[in-house]
């Protein structure tokens, strides 16, 4: 069993139970999940092998995209779609963060400084882009993974942004290419976000909670060539599919402390945190996202409904993209998952149906 999951059967209720008045309903809600995921309790699917007539019954996840247990194999199958999406250019990540003067508001009002983040973060991103003493393009596209955890556990809200070098011309028929590993300056890149931040939080009434001196400070904003972008996608999906903590970093458990293992930033040496069971808890929990709220967006040309698609783009990129097309795409698939098997005569076996979960007989 997940040891994450072992963590919440064996405390979850005393937990409900001690913060359970002022917990908020989705916490509550992921707690129950991650607990009942293939206990049984969630319904069962049942398989019968074509071959002996042999039946199996397996326990129903719990599908809560919080839950340690249903996440684990979904990231390889979304860096491999996102690796055939990419554009034959130099990519960059740019990474937008939040002082920690406004990580308080931030986590009382999710929904609204979140989406505020993304919409400011993307919206200077498409301004200097556009900006001739930068790319000059007047259609930029870029997507972006929300992110708020830092490497023990806290509460650090950020959103990375994956952005091919370069953008299309104001009548998308021409591609103008970024300037070497450079895309936008990083301090005006910081300044704007600042300001449109400003602005968002003062249309949604929350600036009065925020201290003025955050206004006038420096935020860190990075910005780097990343190369082709696949190391981009591979260390990004993670985040997406990723739970808090995953269970490779939990080095021991022994039922009242959890002992996991982290690194700094900018050295490989790892080092060790000793939490109470109650506290791995609540910081595992202060990252569960709002309900409906899509970590995940693309903007500009690479938005789902935007009018050209990706390989007319890159037939503008590069003419030779014609020829390369037809040559083997040099991206490993991910393994594929092991059918279930029948135990006596080995043949697949085929799911038939979904029983639901029993329900109390009054």
């Amino acid at each position: 069993m997940n040891r994450i999951q072992q963590i919440f059967r064996d405390h979850g209720s005393a937990y409900i139970e001690q913060f359970g008045n002022s917990m908020p309903r989705t916490h509550r809600k992921v707690i129950n999940a991650i607990c009942e995921c293939r206990s049984g309790k969630r319904g069962h699917h049942l398989f019968s092998c074509p071959d002996c007539g042999e039946q199996h019954v397996a326990n129903s996840s719990c599908g809560n995209r919080h839950c340690p247990v249903c996440q684990n194999d979904k990231a390889s199958q979304w860096v491999y779609k996102q690796q055939l999406r990419l554009l034959p250019c130099t990519y960059f990540m740019a990474t937008f963060t939040i002082p920690e003067e406004l990580r308080a508001v931030a986590r009382s009002h999710q929904k609204a400084v979140y989406s505020a983040m993304f919409k400011c973060a993307a919206q200077s991103l498409g301004t200097l882009e556009s900006d001739k003493r930068f790319v000059g393009c007047k259609v930029s596209g870029f997507f972006g993974v929300f992110h708020t955890w830092g490497r023990q556990i806290q509460y650090h809200p950020h959103v990375h942004f994956v952005i091919p070098g370069g953008g299309l011309s104001k009548d998308r028929s021409q591609w103008i290419n970024a300037q070497g590993n450079f895309l936008v300056h990083v301090k005006a890149l910081s300044k704007m976000y600042r300001g449109k931040l400003q602005k968002a939080l003062t249309e949604a009434g929350l600036i009065d909670q925020i201290p003025a001196g955050v206004w006038s400070r420096d935020w860190v904003v990075h910005c780097k060539s990343v190369g082709d972008g696949r190391h981009a996608m591979k260390y990004l999906g993670a985040y997406v599919f990723r739970v808090a903590v995953s269970e490779s970093r939990i080095v021991d458990y022994d039922g009242q402390n959890v002992r996991i293992r982290y690194q700094k930033v900018g050295t490989s040496k790892w080092r060790y945190l000793t939490l109470d069971v109650f506290e791995f808890m609540r910081r595992y929990l202060q990252h569960v996202l709002p309900t409906g709220f899509m970590k995940v967006r693309h903007y500009g040309f690479l938005s789902p409904n935007f009018s050209l698609s990706l390989q007319s783009i890159r037939e503008l990129i590069c003419v030779l993209y014609e020829l390369l097309r037809t040559r083997p795409v040099k991206v490993k698939p991910p393994p594929k998952p092991k059918p279930l098997k029948c135990k006596k005569c080995f043949a697949v076996m085929q799911w038939v149906s979904f029983i639901p979960p029993m329900r109390g007989i009054p």
